[in-house]
């Protein structure tokens, strides 16, 4: 073996045997407990898979007795999560949205039949037909979300990519000039979920009401009910003490989502399970206010019916009412069945469901209450995973060994040789791949720089025949690499 290979291979080994230390690690339940021993033992063994969940908490309804017991962490520093941990909750808050319409329908303040236009006049564009009805029930044929122009789809890529906020900055005003630039489709009249649609209902309650959303939410709901401890954050500065912090399933931390205009559809909230508690069993008992929001009035599919926000589905002879919840770092369930008056309130701080394991806690058999999907199809994560770990390493490898070479070439795959590894650190599931096999590729990079560095001081600067184009695709594939790594890792 030349001693230029002998010495790329022993720092590979070194740089691989390093990166064992700082490879990406899946979080994982702990065996922390607090609050209620039975409700602990009763969640975890409705956990299918430990892997994947930081820390859970949970409450259990019967007959309006609540128990609840916090599972595992709240953050990465072992701090336990207890029955007063705040949660996001994400869309669990649209049936709040539609008990308040069913509210605001019991007060004369609005008819559920109302047209947008009506509520809310400063709305100018075709959605001002569609009904309040329409929007709580997803019916007005708005999409899911905004991807109507260049800079939503650039919002929501980075977001995803660097486990942001897709919906910073968007406030109000920003709301109603999405409402207007879009006509209700083909599929108004069947229900395809929306959080526009969700937004847009809410903020109309509130024009109409004359007040911010979280004020007319806390005035007509919150307040009746004691749920003192759900709040709505506009910024980082308005954010509950002792959360809960959200990550990914590769263990990244997630950036909370804030912001004002999409609050009624979940952007901003934090709770309890003592809180969602309190909910669930006034909704349960019909006592809440704007509780016949509960009731299935539009089919969804052969097994499911939609309410204002609350959804219903059949599972053999149990019918749960129910509504999940899912922002960056964080997942949420709550459900009842009112044959029985049986509820749960599930919590996460990982992007790992967690409807299954509400559903088991309601007595739903295994085989129906499913099991977890990932964030991404498995194949998807474990290519990221895989491919961008390696292939900055491999090819500098390539490079290396080519007989005709210059600094400049280096330069770039040396580059990328870095930033590949560590955007597959940050982008791939590693849950379905080992986190492990991340360590091959910084050691693959390794080899490679100190093959180049053996050849540097040979090397000329540039070899290309035009000189000018090598500069300039060098300069850009290394402002590439640099703008690469800090969106990703934000």
């Amino acid at each position: 073996m030349r001693k230029p290979t002998a010495v790329a291979l022993v720092v590979g080994i070194v740089a691989g045997l390093a990166g064992l230390a700082a490879h990406p690690r899946e979080p994982r339940l702990t065996a922390s407990t607090t609050g209620d021993a039975d409700v602990a033992a009763s969640a975890r063994a409705a956990v299918a898979d430990p892997d994947g969940y930081r820390g859970l908490a949970v409450a259990l309804i019967d007959d309006g007795r609540v128990r609840t017991a916090g599972l595992g962490d709240r953050d990465r520093h072992g701090a336990p999560v207890e029955s007063g941990t705040p949660f996001e909750i994400g869309s669990v808050t649209k049936v709040l949205t539609g008990m308040l319409l069913a509210r605001q329908a019991e007060t004369g303040a609005v008819r559920p039949e109302d047209t947008l236009g009506t509520v809310w006049p400063a709305v100018e564009g075709p959605v001002r037909e569609v009904t309040l009805t329409e929007l709580a029930s997803h019916r007005s044929g708005l999409p899911r979300i905004d991807l109507g122009s260049v800079g939503a789809w650039v919002r929501v890529l980075r977001a995803n990519v660097a486990a942001g906020n897709p919906y910073a900055g968007l406030d109000v005003d920003r709301v109603r000039d999405t409402a207007d630039a879009y006509a209700p489709g083909d599929d108004r009249g069947r229900v395809g979920y929306s959080n526009l649609g969700s937004a847009v209902l809410g903020q109309a309650l509130a024009a109409d009401a004359g007040l911010a959303f979280p004020e007319l939410l806390d005035r007509d709901l919150l307040t009746p009910l004691g749920m003192t401890a759900t709040v709505h954050a506009t910024d980082s500065g308005a954010l509950p003490d002792e959360r809960a912090q959200g990550a990914r399933g590769n263990g990244r931390v997630a950036d909370p989502w804030t912001g004002s205009g999409y609050a009624p559809a979940g952007i901003g909230y934090w709770s309890t399970v003592e809180d969602l508690a309190r909910l669930v069993t006034a909704t349960t008992a019909g006592t809440a206010p704007g509780a016949d929001a509960r009731d299935p009035r539009f089919d969804d599919d052969d097994r499911t019916r939609i309410g204002y926000g609350w959804f219903t589905t059949r599972y053999d002879d149990q019918e749960i009412t129910w509504h999940d919840g899912g922002t960056g770092g964080f997942r949420s369930y709550v459900g009842f069945d009112r044959a029985t008056g049986r509820g749960v309130v599930v919590l996460g701080n990982t992007d790992k469901a967690v409807e299954p394991i509400g559903l088991r806690l309601l007595g739903v058999p295994p085989d129906q209450a499913g099991e977890p999907t990932p964030a991404l199809p498995v194949w998807a994560g474990a290519g990221i995973a895989l491919v961008f770990t390696v292939i900055g390493g491999l090819s500098l490898l390539g490079v290396a060994y080519r007989p005709t070479l210059d600094r400049l070439t280096v330069l770039s795959a040396g580059a990328w040789a870095v930033a590949y590894p560590a955007l597959g650190r940050q982008l791939g599931d590693w849950s379905a791949v080992p986190g492990w096999l991340w360590a091959v590729g910084p050691a693959l990079s390794a080899a490679g720089l100190a093959l180049v560095a053996h050849r540097w001081r040979d090397l000329p600067t540039n070899r290309a025949a035009v000189p000018w184009r090598r500069v300039v695709v060098t300069v850009a594939s290394l402002v590439g690499a640099v703008v690469a790594v800090v969106v990703v890792l934000g």
